[in-house]
């Protein structure tokens, strides 16, 4: 089956993803997001994602069939994000993508959602095929991962990840420091505008040369945020102390500081790995690339260095089901057995399970 019509189905965290393609052509991405829900709270809860998950689903799958102008009964598969991500959350997903493969009696794809998130960008349109091996850097709300894919269906190492805030998480903390509302990375962005990215040296997390030889790809922003919330501390204690308003914090050079000691850090991170293990190739993906500042950085310091970079489309670097059907479709494409029905949802699956409870072939 060179170019299967698959239906994908993504729930690990705020965004109710639905997704349509045909081998490697997007036919339909319907996202519905339930940020607004989160916002009151600075942050999502599971507990209410999965409420809006299923009553977000029925309708995005309408709506997707309805944009790709097909049926469920063309489908030549389901796919769905097994995880990682928020147990709750993927519970609602994986029940409703067994229910509608069983229900059709179609194969059933349970794959990584991590993975899916490089395979999206399979989907731009007219790019050349992606070469092999890669590195990736997935940054996203929950997740901030390097890795080395040597084969997008058969081959993904973990080189690193946070140990502790991801960097989308660490966005939305300092937003909420400097009183921004949520979610805190297109906040960050726009406050940054005109702001010094220089004025104020923040730490680089696991940069210094003690942390390289056991922490060479990982990554730590918690330190970040709380070096931005003492600087913000002192700042407002010396104002009140020369009887200065504590308003006119520079939220501009605070904004843009911070926000360069993030992307120092990603960039750099990730070309050293193009360099140590000889791969001139860089993906990026996940929410967070929609970072300008990230994008700009990456791709200057990345042509100095001699590294191609590969960046999918803005509305495909979010959670998206798209990403999770391309990833299935290249997994049938390449012959491998659909998932049995005996999987759950796995908040903590490791990137190297590309597809989870793989039939063995009879």
């Amino acid at each position: 089956m060179s170019e299967p019509l698959v239906l994908g189905i993504e729930t690990s965290c705020d965004e109710t993803g639905i997704g349509i393609v045909r081998g490697r052509t997007l036919l339909s991405n319907t996202i519905a997001s339930s940020m607004d829900e989160h916002a009151r709270y600075g942050g999502v809860v599971p507990e209410v994602a999965a409420r809006a998950h299923l009553e977000a689903l029925q309708p995005a799958i309408d709506a997707a069939l309805a944009e790709a102008d097909v049926r469920l009964a063309d489908l030549d598969a389901v796919a769905v994000t097994s995880g990682p991500g928020l147990a709750g959350a993927l519970m609602v997903g994986v029940g409703a993508a067994k229910g509608l493969a069983v229900a059709l009696d179609k194969p059933l794809y349970a794959v990584n959602h991590l993975v899916g998130h490089i395979a999206a960008d399979i989907l731009t349109p007219d790019a050349a095929p992606l070469e092999y091996p890669t590195i990736a850097l997935l940054v996203s709300g929950g997740h901030t991962s390097l890795l080395h894919v040597r084969d997008l269906t058969t081959d993904v190492e973990l080189l690193g990840e946070t140990v502790d805030d991801a960097a989308g998480e660490a966005f939305d903390k300092v937003a909420r420091l400097l009183s921004l509302p949520y979610p805190g990375g297109p906040e960050i962005d726009r406050a940054a505008v005109g702001g010094d990215p220089d004025a104020i040296r923040f730490p680089r997390g696991l940069s210094r040369a003690s942390d390289l030889a056991k922490h060479r790809y990982d990554f730590s922003f918690s330190g970040l945020k709380t070096a931005v919330a003492r600087w913000i501390e002192r700042f407002e204690a010396e104002n009140a102390a020369a009887g200065a308003d504590a308003r006119d914090l520079p939220i501009a050079d605070v904004a843009a500081s911070f926000r360069e000691a993030v992307v120092d850090v990603l960039v750099t991170k990730a070309l050293n790995a193009c360099a140590d293990l000889g791969v001139p190739r860089l993906l990026l993906g996940g929410g967070v690339i929609a970072n300008r500042r990230l994008r700009e950085v990456a791709l200057a310091r990345a042509a100095e260095a001699g590294v191609t970079v590969r960046i999918p489309p803005l509305s495909l670097c979010t959670d998206n089901g798209a990403m999770i059907a391309a990833l299935a479709a290249e997994l049938i494409a390449s012959g491998r057995p659909a998932s049995t029905l005996g999987f759950g949802a796995d908040s903590t699956l490791p990137v190297t399970e590309i597809q989870v409870a793989e039939a063995v072939p009879a």
